[in-house]
């Protein structure tokens, strides 16, 4: 039973969106700007739902903090994996460069005495390769199945959840330093329960972010949003830097507090539906189809009136007891699109994941720098991709070509990773250019296909407008996605021992699969083109013969 709450009166003017939505809102009052309602969650009866409704809705100001908190989630779900890949360079590299230390009982002629066992072996490449894939096989299974969870939970504890146990395995991995376990088996089974818990961040921010925002600009909007993962890449670098040459453990510990940190903050401010607030949800594509309308978001249209969007959105709102139901699996593979973006998506995420992975031991190995330069350089790499996320976002949006935008991405990948591998190296500024090109057209299609292309399929028009599909689409895409993410880091194990170059051939190879597989749809757009072409200069010749 809900509990009684006596409101207070409201100041002349300050109606809710939903009270009144064909008069005008009123500027507004000091108290009214949007503060996070804590615990601020369905059922619509519980008291902090109620309070919600003291001060109408400013739905852009909800928008920009749904995309502040989502941005920060994610990327201290990134920052907890990157270390693992600065530290494999401290767990096995060559003693025979340092001084051993007085009292030490290793022999003199040892040359694995600094090393950590296991990783003190001649195969250390395979063994350090089998941890990255504990994480990213379970990474790949548990996706499969976390967007289902994320259909049909509340995201806020979902997230929470998530983020507490991805902190407490991130350290837990740290931890082995400390306790000075030298057990393979450890490393692996925590590397697998952590690979579980983080499928709980992606399909949850998707949808939270997917619940406020409409098709509008999206690829823009989401491209700048998406840089988390670059952003969370570099600070897992830096951190994982500061301690990687004292006491590596330290490099895992830091990130998992903050991860486990950030997942309090969620609990308590993250604001999962406009409708928790009294905001209008956004509009996708069933609804404005079906009426005939072009606006696919309040205001966006370029023939869009604001007033009769606001108006048509509030109708639009659906009440807890309105929702329509989950989409199933076999229902969601059925969008057209998703199995193209998807297997597209595996080959483009293994070359994306083995650079995150191998690509501080590659500068460590080829150019010989330090463990800490060798990681603080390959964040130029998350830096390119920041910029190619934006550009691949804006440049889609503009010509309305996902999939034309991927593959010419993919296309300039391919030379520039050959270039890379054999000039790269000879000049420090050539290594910064050449890393800054490689991370701009290797994330960009990743950023666009995971971000705005998953969006626009979750809510897709043959869904009329049930955008319930969102998380387990984004599941699927990602969760394929990560089926590559986790061959290609094994790969990189496997080949590396008979030489960087069959590495990178590996990785262009796997580009072009990734191209090839967007043909149709790449045809499909072109078409498109074709076809609007035609009807503008059909509109052009009539508007000529009426004057």
């Amino acid at each position: 039973m809900a509990l009684p709450l006596l409101l207070p009166s409201e100041p002349p003017g300050s109606g809710s969106v939903l009270a009144g939505a064909t008069a005008p809102l009123s500027p507004p009052q000091p108290w009214a700007w949007p503060v996070p309602r804590l615990l601020c969650q369905r059922p619509r009866g519980h008291v902090w739902g109620q309070m919600a409704t003291w001060a109408s809705c400013q739905r852009d100001e909800y928008r920009g903090f749904i995309l502040l908190i989502t941005f920060l989630i994610y990327t201290c779900y990134h920052m907890s994996r990157k270390p693992i890949s600065v530290v494999k360079s401290r767990l096995h590299h060559n003693c025979s460069e340092m001084i051993q230390p007085i009292g030490d009982t290793h022999r003199l002629n040892d040359t694995t005495w600094c090393n950590w066992a296991p990783f003190d072996q001649s195969n250390y490449k395979e063994l350090l390769g089998a941890v990255d894939n504990a994480f990213l096989v379970a990474y790949a299974i548990g996706m499969f199945i976390s967007g289902i969870f994320g259909e049909r939970l509340p995201l806020r504890y979902y997230l929470t959840a998530g983020m507490l146990l991805s902190g407490l395995f991130t350290s837990l991995f740290g931890l082995g330093y400390f306790w000075n376990i030298h057990a393979l088996w450890y490393f692996v089974l925590i590397q697998i329960c952590n690979g579980l818990v983080q499928t709980t961040g992606w399909p949850s921010v998707v949808t939270c972010v997917g619940n406020w925002f409409g098709k509008g600009k999206r690829g823009l909007i989401m491209g700048i949003w998406n840089s988390h993962t670059s952003v969370g890449n570099i600070l897992g670098s830096l951190i994982a830097g500061v301690w990687v040459d004292e006491q590596w453990g330290l490099s895992f510990v830091v990130p998992g507090i903050i991860t486990a940190v950030m997942g309090l903050v969620t609990f308590f401010f993250l604001i999962e539906y406009p409708e928790d607030v009294d905001c209008s949800p956004p509009q996708h594509h069933g609804e404005l189809e079906e009426n005939g309308d072009n606006a696919e978001d309040p205001g966006n249209g370029p023939h869009s009136n604001r007033g009769n969007g606001r108006e048509s959105a509030v109708t639009l709102s659906k009440e807890p007891s309105a929702q329509p139901a989950a989409i199933s699996f076999f229902g969601a593979l059925w969008i057209p699109g998703v199995v193209e973006f998807s297997l597209c998506l595996l080959f483009a995420k293994l070359v994306s994941y083995t650079f995150l992975y191998w690509l501080p031991l590659y500068i460590f190995n080829v150019v010989h720098f330090t463990a800490k330069e060798s990681g603080d350089l390959s964040t130029l790499f998350d830096v390119g991709g920041i910029a190619g996320g934006i550009l691949a976002g804006l440049i889609s949006d503009y010509t309305n070509g996902r999939a034309t935008t991927c593959c010419v991405m993919l296309i300039l990948a391919a030379p520039t990773m050959f270039l890379y591998n054999y000039v790269g190296q000879s000049g420090i500024s050539i290594s910064i250019v050449m890393l800054l090109t490689c991370g701009a057209l290797v994330n960009g299609p990743y950023a666009l296909i995971t971000t705005a292309v998953s969006a626009d399929l979750g809510t897709h028009k043959s869904l009329k407008g049930n955008a319930k599909a969102l998380s387990t689409v984004t599941a699927i895409i990602d969760g394929t996605g990560s089926i590559g993410a986790a061959l290609g880091p094994l790969l990189a194990g496997l080949i590396s021992p008979t030489g960087w170059n069959n590495v990178f051939y590996m990785l262009i190879t796997a580009d072009i699969l990734a191209c090839l597989l967007l043909c149709r749809l790449v045809y499909k757009e072109i078409l498109g083109w074709r076809s609007s072409l035609s009807r503008d200069r059909g509109s052009s010749v009539a508007l000529t013969h009426a004057r």
